[in-house]
């Protein structure tokens, strides 16, 4: 099984993804990045970053001992979003970076997510090379060649300015209400909200090391809703553990997923083209269609968003979970970044989230994910996909189907949307037992 999934190596923390296993990640990375040029004969220089779980602790201190060992100067800066460290990857003119996350996943779970220069996360070939670097032998530097350990106290601030200095209108009266997920935005994004000029109202923003995403953030919006209700806020803004995604609601507690966020920018910035994926509902599809707005979809992932939007020189991309990806202002998916900027298309349209959002109709759409079966089998099942194709047909132009296997955990996804909530559970729940069945 590859070990690097859609978004960097993800476990459980101290089980699957030790520190061992950290350090010798990191080993092999500097190697890796080294021979590909990254580094072009000077001293190399990185910055590693976390999110608020207690296992990122023990985790950041195997992953600086790993890249000290091998030479490269750490730059230290703590709890921070994961869109931060990227930021400052680029920034600063480090040769890399590494976030200690597992975003949107429980607790326990822990993750380790490089960054090359320029803040760029790494391709697929580079991912493959450090895995299959693993355990090595090398021969270590010594006496003045070890890598140095350096506290960055500077970061939080410097990625602060970076987040207000891309808006041109001043947020004031707006009321926010965000959840931090008790994750790496708990002081960013109540903070430059504030800054902005909005009035802030800030929940589940005291992390403790085992809170993180715990009945919180952008997967459990329920105490979002309610506290936007409760305080009459203008809208709400949810994001998961680090801080790369962002997911809102409107004043009635109605979920504005990304898809509606990537259309209200779409159409207020009057780009021409705008980057989805495969999961991008089809409600969004069509509504940028009659808006003349081209959408083209990718693999499930930021980074496959990116390398579109690189590709094709494309300023606007992202995923119906909340990676939105301003590429004049960022190079990956920044969930402070992206509220900051649909809050200022309210001010400057004087509108509320509802109105904003009616410029699409969502299509009622089902996801179940299927737990405790072999994945690998997916692609090579008949009888899936002549299941697939019968209810495609069923269908017609009105709905679609997408059966996946996570690139983050050990399921599959089968989503479906239909013109009713009815038909998209009904198919949804024949080809999930299908699916079950054959790969159990």
């Amino acid at each position: 099984m590859a070990l690097f999934g859609t978004d960097g190596v993800r476990g459980l923390a101290n089980r699957d993804l030790t520190a061992e296993l950290a350090l010798d990640l990191a080993v092999a990375a500097a190697h890796i990045l080294g021979e590909a040029g990254a580094f072009k004969g000077h001293r190399p220089r990185a910055i590693v970053g976390q999110d608020s779980r207690a296992s990122g602790e023990f985790l950041e201190a195997a992953v600086i001992a790993g890249l000290a060992s091998a030479g490269v100067d750490v730059y230290r800066v703590g709890v921070l979003p994961t869109p931060a460290i990227a930021h400052l990857v680029a920034e600063s003119g480090a040769d890399l970076g590494v976030m200690i996350s597992a975003s949107h996943n429980p607790m326990p779970d822990n993750g380790i997510k490089f960054f090359s220069k320029g803040g760029g996360k790494l391709d697929d070939q580079l991912e493959q090379a450090i895995e299959a670097r693993l355990g090595e032998k090398w021969e270590r530097p010594t006496g003045r060649d070890v890598g140095r350990v350096i506290n960055d106290e500077s970061a939080s601030e410097r990625y602060l300015y970076h987040l207000l200095s891309s808006l041109t209108t001043n947020l004031k009266g707006l009321t926010v209400v965000v959840d931090c997920a008790n994750g790496a935005s708990s002081d960013v994004a109540p903070t430059s909200y504030h800054r902005a000029g909005a009035k802030v109202i800030s929940i589940n923003n005291s992390p403790d090391g085992w809170n993180i995403n715990e009945n919180c953030g952008s997967t459990h919006m329920e105490s979002l809703i309610a506290k936007v209700k409760e305080v009459g806020a203008d809208l709400g803004i949810a994001h998961d553990g680090d801080a790369d995604r962002c997911l809102a609601v409107d004043a009635k507690g109605n979920l504005i997923d990304g898809d509606f966020i990537m259309a209200i920018l779409a159409t207020h910035l009057k780009v021409s083209t705008v980057v989805g994926t495969v999961m991008s509902n089809l409600g969004f599809v069509k509504a940028m269609e009659a808006s003349g707005i081209k959408v083209e979809k990718t693999a499930v992932g930021d980074r496959y968003v990116l390398e579109n939007m690189l590709a094709n020189n494309h300023t606007l991309g992202g995923e119906q979970s909340g990676h939105i990806i301003l590429r004049n202002h960022a190079n990956t998916g920044d969930g402070v970044l992206t509220a900051l900027h649909l809050m200022q298309v309210m001010v400057e349209t004087d509108k509320s989230l509802e109105d904003l959002a009616a410029v699409m109709k969502r299509f009622p759409q089902v996801l179940i994910n299927v737990k405790d079966i072999d994945k690998s089998r997916l692609d090579s099942s008949k009888a899936i996909s002549e299941m697939i194709a019968s209810c495609e047909s069923e269908l017609g132009d009105n709905g679609r189907i997408l059966v996946r296997a996570s690139g983050t955990e050990s399921l599959v996804r089968v989503m479906v949307e239909a013109a009713s909530i009815a038909t998209a559970q009904e198919i949804a729940e024949k080809l999930a037992e299908i699916v079950r069945l054959e790969l159990k």
